[in-house]
């Protein structure tokens, strides 16, 4: 199953503030989660934080959940449009010093720059959940 990703961070190469997978069918729920983040870049406490929609929980709780969200899909396919996306997916994964979640094989996938602008089309900009939504709608647009 192709999951489309979308994560929010504090700034260029910053610490993950919240992280979205929306699968391709629509009738699968999606996982959606965030931290809390201390010390926000001003436009991350303008524009990122308002529009969470989600409380904050712990780092490791979020890499449990997001492990437990992908273990019953084999082939689980992550689709990103910007490579921080998946970049913040990997380190998800590291649970500590030698020591990673057990998932199933992860591929991913970094579409084309085509232009595409999440906070263009999200219905909620700047918030990973809807930004992942307006994702999976871009491409599955495009297939057609």
């Amino acid at each position: 199953m192709r999951y489309f990703v979308d994560t929010e961070f504090n700034g260029f190469l910053g610490e993950l503030i919240s992280i979205a997978l929306v699968p391709e069918a629509e009738d699968m729920a999606p996982f959606y989660a965030a931290l809390a983040c201390d010390a926000p870049t001003q436009w991350v406490r303008e524009n990122v934080i308002p529009s969470l929609r989600t409380d904050p929980i712990p780092r490791e709780q979020l890499s449990e959940r997001f492990g437990a969200y992908l273990a019953n899909d084999p082939e689980p396919i992550l689709v990103a449009d910007w490579p921080e996306d998946l970049a913040h997916v990997l380190c998800l994964t590291v649970t500590g010093p030698g020591r990673r979640l057990v998932t199933p094989p992860l591929r991913f996938e970094l579409l084309q720059s085509s232009g595409f602008d999440a906070a263009a089309a999200s219905e909620v900009p700047h918030n990973a959940y809807y930004d992942a939504v307006a994702l999976r709608r871009h491409v599955l647009l495009r297939m057609r």
